[in-house]
Formats: structure tokens, C-alpha cells, sequence
């Protein structure tokens, strides 16, 4: 999953973002409110972590432009300001959750897969496509019961196809979700990629619907 951080701290951001890829999720990082409002407005993420303090613009000022331009993806506002009046104003504008600084790391990762889950219809920590698992809390894969091991691109291609299971998704939005905003999104590693979760799981749970994308599907024996 790719998650925007926009923190001005810069270790703040840093073990934010240190945490986020040791978990298995693609991060953009953004020093200042203008920028967060930017990559927010023109790239496609997964969730947002955003800092109301931030320089330039305002966090609540560029949460409220999201939610106007109708940018949908779950965010957790962060703040040193942990008052009950300032968590409402956040919640009313448009955040899905609300962590004051300081914070545990492993808090703020549980809120946040909990929010990337119901970003995708799922409720439950663990999900399941045919004898395809992903615990979320963890970020482990098994197939039939085994752990699966998988590189960082694998893992990220995996975990979003099964946050999909049975939709047909392009190269495009698998680039645009797995890749970091300045990586280099060749649309011939996504069948790379694709080939090697096969050798992985299994050739037939990963479809190829010619012009369209990729299908993770539970019925590996389907035509």
C-alpha cells in the first residue's frame, strides 16, 4: 500500500517513514503543508499520516482542500496539541482517525492498517483469498498454511491485490500503488513481478484479462 506522511520534523518523518517501509507499505514524504496538498491532490495513496502543525499551509487547511476536491483516502492527522476541541475540529474535517504526539510506533501502525483495511471494504485483521492469507498485523503472507517469502516489491504487489481480491486492476494502478513518487514506474516490472508471485503461489490465482490487468482470484482452477 502507498502512504503519504506529511510531517515537518525531520526525524519525526524519518522514523515514520523507516517504519512504514519495514512494514511493507510505499512512502512519500512532504516537508510542508503546500507540498501534502499537492501529492495529495495529484497522486493516488492508500492513506495519509498529517501533521497539523506544518509550515506554509496548515494541517487541517489541507485536509479540508481534499475532502473538497474529493480525495477519499483515509487519513490520520497527527498533533502535540491533544485537546478534545482540536480532535472534533479534525474528525469534522474530514480525517478518518486522530493520534496525539508523542506515540508509540506500533500504535500508529495499527491505526493505520486498520484504516487501509476499511479503505478497502475490509473489516477483519486477516484476509483471505482461497488458501491465500495476509495478517495484516503482522504483514505476513501464507499460502495452505506457510509463511510465503516475498521481496518488498513482492510483498507490496501481493498485499494489494488481495486488499482487491476478484477485481481486475491495470499495470497502471499497480505501479501507481506500489511505487514511490520519484521511483521509476516501468509497467514491464509489474509483469515481472506478476510472474514471480506466480512461480510463488501459484500460476493460475494471478489472471491476465488482456488490455485490462491483473485478477488475484480464490478459485486458482477456474478457466
Amino acid at each position: 500500500m502507498r502512504i503519504l506522511v506529511v510531517e515537518d520534523e525531520p526525524d519525526m518523518a524519518r522514523q515514520v517513514r523507516d517504519a512504514l517501509t519495514a512494514a511493507g507499505h510505499a512512502v512519500d514524504l512532504a516537508p510542508d503543508g503546500e507540498e501534502g496538498h499537492f501529492l495529495g491532490d495529484t497522486e493516488p495513496y492508500d492513506a495519509a499520516v498529517l501533521d497539523l502543525g506544518l509550515p506554509k499551509r496548515g494541517g487541517l487547511s489541507v485536509l479540508d482542500a481534499w475532502r473538497r476536491d474529493g480525495r477519499r483516502f483515509p487519513v490520520l492527522i497527527l498533533s502535540a496539541r491533544d485537546t478534545w476541541r482540536e480532535k472534533v475540529l479534525g474528525l469534522r474535517s474530514g480525517a478518518d482517525d486522530y493520534l496525539a504526539k508523542p506515540f508509540e510506533m506500533e500504535e500508529l501502525l495499527a491505526r493505520l492498517e486498520a484504516l487501509t483495511r476499511r479503505g478497502a471494504g475490509h473489516a477483519a485483521p486477516v484476509l483471505v483469498c482461497g488458501p491465500l492469507r495476509l495478517d495484516t498485523t503482522r504483514g505476513h503472507f501464507d499460502l495452505d498454511g506457510a509463511p510465503l517469502v516475498l521481496t518488498a516489491l513482492e510483498h507490496r504487489l501481493l498485499a494489494y491485490l488481495i486488499h482487491h481480491p476478484e477485481k481486475v486492476l491495470s499495470k497502471t494502478e499497480l505501479s501507481e500503488h506500489i511505487y514511490e513518487h520519484d521511483a521509476d514506474r516501468d509497467s514491464n516490472t509489474i509483469e515481472v513481478l506478476v510472474n514471480r508471485l506466480r512461480n510463488k503461489i501459484g500460476a493460475s490465482r494471478i489472471r491476465t484479462h488482456r488490455g485490462r490487468g491483473y485478477q488475484l482470484t480464490a478459485d486458482g482452477d477456474a478457466a
